[in-house]
């Protein structure tokens, strides 16, 4: 399990769950492949989307909007968006790897964070890149109807494009009007 989205400035944050299926390979080609979503260019970690998708994995994604993440705290939406994740998959995992220093509350099978995981692990990896590929899609979606934030180039995060275009904008109601780039912009 990862999640993708924890340090943007808005848009949702965005969890996967990957599990591998009892008795079934995972193809040599998509192992050796797999990687950090971090560590992968941007048509590679799509191809890899793909691939991953079309596999006998399991895949279940879950996210928690801006709203939510004002509401209860970037930790625990990220929870919240990992247990709507399980809860869109049809099979309870054996173990949980969870990506990270903590464990997901509440759920009370057998869970093991693991810093790094993303490197680590095979499954958090594939995790990874089904969470950054569907925020990211999600992004160029909401660039369509808020025009002018360039939501398609920076995903939400506080790169200068998006700096510049707050200022001339201001704040829409995909920003998470918690963080504090955007409260000082707020308070101007």
């Amino acid at each position: 399990m990862d999640e993708a989205g924890r340090g943007a400035w808005a848009g949702p944050v965005v969890a996967a769950t990957v599990l591998s299926r009892a008795n079934k390979k995972i193809s040599p080609s998509l192992l050796n492949s797999v990687r950090d979503s971090k560590q992968l260019s941007v048509k590679k970690r799509e191809a890899l989307f793909e691939q991953i998708i079309n596999s006998d994995l399991i895949i279940g994604v879950g996210r928690a909007s801006a709203k939510e993440i004002d509401q209860i705290n970037i930790l625990q939406a990220t929870f919240l968006a990992m247990r709507r994740a399980l809860n869109n998959i049809s099979v309870v995992p054996k173990l949980l790897l969870v990506d990270g220093n903590q464990q997901l509350p509440e759920w009370h099978g057998n869970q093991k964070a693991i810093i790094k995981g993303d490197q680590l692990e095979f499954l958090i990896a594939a995790a990874s890149i089904i969470a950054k590929v569907t925020r990211d899609k999600i992004m160029i979606n909401l660039s369509k109807s808020l025009p002018g934030y360039y939501f398609e180039v920076h995903k939400g995060y506080g790169t200068k494009v998006h700096q510049k275009s707050l200022q001339q904008l201001g704040v829409s109601n995909e920003h998470r009007l918690t963080y504090r780039p955007i409260k000082e912009l707020t308070r101007a």
